[in-house]
């Protein structure tokens, strides 16, 4: 008899994980946090699930010792959180930390458009043009992790065109906490908004219009904190109370 088509298929949230080489304990706790941040940020490992270190250890064929440091990591980083006689479980979104996030990129990416409108260098307008047209490309095709791509890249040619490396540092910060946020509002439907917020940010740029894109770039994180709190009423179990 063939069990496997009589025993059904189960899906854990560590099939994410994947078996790794021995190697220096460092260097084996850089891969354990790499591999369950990528697991948290994209969702396999949902907000609120409690991680068992045991079935982590047997995934990637590791001993307890980089999973627990991998996890102090996580902690220190706010995507995991310890409870006392319970063990550590992936933070639940906090809409509080996502709005203060989202204040600081404001504040600073604001100012840094309204820059970039006045500085009107050819070089950048070019590539954010080309950006865009890539950006275009990959809505069309339902490319999500391409157009995530191309969105970093789009905010971090206005960033560098601006030449301030600290602030570029500030909002890469804010930005790495919002990164699962951005999961939960990566259907067709966001991209294709967010693609016309961009546009709007280039148009006014590339018209030398400060005020205009200024307001073009507030309107568009804006929308990230009222789709998020939709999100919150449709998923409630992701989120902190």
């Amino acid at each position: 008899m063939n069990t496997s088509l009589d025993t059904p298929t189960t899906v854990s949230p560590y099939d994410a994980l994947h078996k790794i080489g021995s190697g220096e304990r460092s260097s084996l706790t850089d891969a354990v946090e790499a591999a369950l941040r990528e697991a948290i940020v994209t969702l396999a490992l949902e907000p609120g699930v409690m991680i068992d270190k045991m079935a982590v250890c047997e995934r990637m064929g590791v001993s307890r010792f980089p999973v627990s440091a991998a996890l102090a990591r996580l902690a220190h980083a706010g995507l995991v959180e310890v409870l006392p006689q319970r063990g550590t479980r992936v933070k639940p979104i906090a809409l509080e930390d996502i709005h203060q996030h989202l204040f600081i990129r404001s504040a600073l990416e604001v100012e840094t458009v309204r820059g970039v409108a006045q500085m009107q260098n050819a070089a950048t307008l070019d590539a954010l043009a080309l950006n865009l047209d890539q950006q275009r490309m990959t809505v069309r095709s339902d490319q999500r992790l391409a157009f995530h791509a191309l969105d970093l890249g789009f905010h971090e040619i206005l960033l560098d065109a601006i030449n301030l490396p600290r602030v570029k540092e500030i909002v890469a910060v804010s930005r790495s906490a919002l990164d699962r946020a951005r999961q939960l509002l990566a259907s067709p439907e966001r991209l294709v908004h967010t693609l016309d917020e961009h546009e709007r940010i280039f148009d006014a740029i590339r018209s030398g219009n400060a005020d205009a894109a200024a307001k073009a770039m507030h309107d568009h994180l804006d929308q990230v904190v009222a789709e998020l709190r939709r999100s919150a009423q449709e998923r409630p179990d992701l989120f902190a109370p």
